[in-house]
């Protein structure tokens, strides 16, 4: 169901009634449903977890092999163009306010919640409470009570910096990538493109060698107050944006080996470029407020 454009491209496209909405509802009710009992102590609810996320998982190569079948066929136009364009814009728009709450939780903390607690009105409660942050030691500042055990705060030498100068190095290779792309330089557009993959896969190691350390040589955990909450909460989260971001150059690097994308038209190079792009400046501000201050 189309009305043809110019050139025999069609100004809409109207797909086909699919099967994959439903099917991508159900695999994400048992995702739902497993996770939810498997954490109340249900041994099924695992094995309900795998086949949810597999049947998602299988749902989307599936629903995006067809989309890529049908932009590949020259069904897409311009108004698909734009639809695109704007749905990325939003998608992205929602990760800023999604990172935005947990900003807003670790600024909330520090500058109101902390002192708060560290006021007149519950001296009497916890008299040997400190105010300060981040909240390092238990029974001095944050956990009176000993509830929390002492650990050391990550601070920026040298491993989150490395991670900086990867995630800044990546965003200058897929620039270039998207420039040589435009220029119709296909196979340096690929050089760049592994390069920035390969730079995204180092960044996940060494974050992944972080978490190691902060466990076992700071003692610095998910339950070490609210620094520790907060600091996997934020850093957690960028790093499965990371591994999302990098899923799909990888991707979108496969389609530019297979001869997808031209100088012209590539905005699914583009819409994964916003994106890591997005991610790159989301780690700067992570950088400066968690790691720094």
């Amino acid at each position: 169901m189309s009305s043809t454009a110019h050139g025999g491209t069609p100004y809409y496209f109207v797909p086909s009634p699919s099967r994959h909405p439903v099917m991508a509802a159900t695999g994400l009710f048992f995702v739902i449903l497993g996770a939810a009992q498997w954490i109340n102590g249900a041994a099924w609810g695992a094995y309900a977890l795998a086949f949810g996320m597999l049947m998602w998982l299988g749902v989307l190569f599936q629903w995006f092999r067809e989309s890529i079948a049908e932009s590949e066929g020259g069904l897409y136009g311009h108004k698909i163009d734009l639809s695109f364009r704007w749905s990325m814009s939003w998608f992205i728009f929602s990760e800023v306010m999604f990172f935005g709450a947990f900003f807003t939780a670790l600024w909330w903390a520090r500058a109101h919640s902390v002192p708060a607690l560290g006021n007149l009105e519950n001296a009497l409660l916890w008299p040997d409470f400190k105010a300060v942050w981040p909240t390092l030691a238990a029974g001095v500042t944050a956990s009176p009570a000993g509830i929390i055990e002492p650990f050391q705060t990550m601070g920026p030498f040298w491993l989150p910096t490395i991670n900086t100068a990867l995630l800044l190095s990546s965003g200058v290779t897929l620039t270039i990538a998207h420039h040589a792309l435009r220029e119709g330089h296909r196979a340096k557009t690929i050089g760049f493109m592994w390069i920035t993959v390969l730079l995204g896969a180092t960044f996940m190691g060494v974050q992944g060698y972080e978490y190691f350390h902060a466990y076992s040589e700071l003692n610095l955990k998910l339950t070490s107050g609210i620094y520790g909450s907060t600091f996997y909460m934020l850093t957690g989260f960028h790093g499965f944006h990371v591994f999302v971001g990098m899923l799909m150059l990888l991707f979108i690097t496969l389609r530019l080996q297979k001869g997808h994308f031209t100088a012209e038209r590539h905005f699914g190079f583009e819409g994964a470029a916003w994106y890591w792009h997005f991610v790159d400046v989301v780690w700067l501000g992570l950088y400066s407020l968690v790691y720094w201050l």
